[in-house]
C-alpha cells in the first residue's frame, strides 16, 4: 500500500513539474503556432522523463552532503572576490602589449578529507582565471597557470586551508 501510494505521488509531481515546464515555456516563448506549442509540450515531457530517470540513478548513490554553511558562504564570498582580482589581472596581462606571460605547471596538495572537498578546491583553481586543475593524483593537483609566481602556491595553499574549513566531517 505505501509504495502504491508513493509511485502515485511521483506521477502527480512529474505530471505537475510537466504542467509547470510548459506553462513557463509558453510564457517564455511568446509563440504560439500548434507546432512549436507541440515541441514545447513534448520537450517538457522529455525532460520530466530524463529527470526521473537521474533521480533513480541518484537513489543507487546517494551521497551525504556535509558542509558547514556559514563557512561555505564566507568561502564563495571570498573566492567571487578573488576571481574579480585575477579576472583583472588576466586582462591587463591580455591587453598589454609586451603580453608578460610566464606560464608553468605545478603539483598543489590538497588537505580536503572527502572528494566534495577535493571537488570543490578543484574547481576553485579552475574558476579562477588564469589557472587550470590539469590533472588529479592521489594526494595532489597539476595546476597550469598563465602568470606563474613565486607566490602562486601560497595563495593556493590558502584556498586550500578555506575549502578545508567549509567541510564538516564526522
Amino acid at each position: 500500500m505505501l509504495k502504491k501510494k508513493t509511485k502515485t505521488r511521483d506521477n502527480v509531481r512529474a505530471i505537475l513539474t510537466i504542467i509547470t515546464l510548459f506553462a513557463l515555456w509558453l510564457l517564455m516563448s511568446g509563440i504560439y503556432k500548434p507546432l512549436v506549442v507541440w515541441l514545447g509540450f513534448f520537450s517538457s515531457v522529455f525532460a520530466v522523463y530524463v529527470m526521473r530517470r537521474m533521480d533513480q540513478a541518484a537513489d543507487a548513490e546517494t551521497m551525504t552532503i556535509r558542509l558547514k554553511p556559514f563557512q561555505m558562504v564566507k568561502y564563495l564570498l571570498w573566492l567571487l572576490v578573488e576571481i574579480a582580482k585575477s579576472n583583472w589581472a588576466v586582462t591587463k596581462t591580455i591587453l598589454s602589449p609586451a603580453m608578460p606571460i610566464n606560464q608553468h605547471m605545478f603539483d598543489v596538495p590538497f588537505t580536503q578529507s572527502t572528494d566534495l572537498g577535493q571537488t570543490i578546491f578543484a574547481n576553485s583553481i579552475t574558476l579562477t582565471p588564469g589557472t587550470i586543475t590539469v590533472e588529479v593524483n592521489e594526494n595532489s593537483f597539476l595546476v597550469h597557470a598563465l602568470q606563474y609566481s613565486d607566490d602562486d602556491p601560497v595563495a593556493i595553499g590558502d584556498m586550500d586551508a578555506r575549502v578545508t574549513k567549509t567541510e564538516a566531517v564526522k
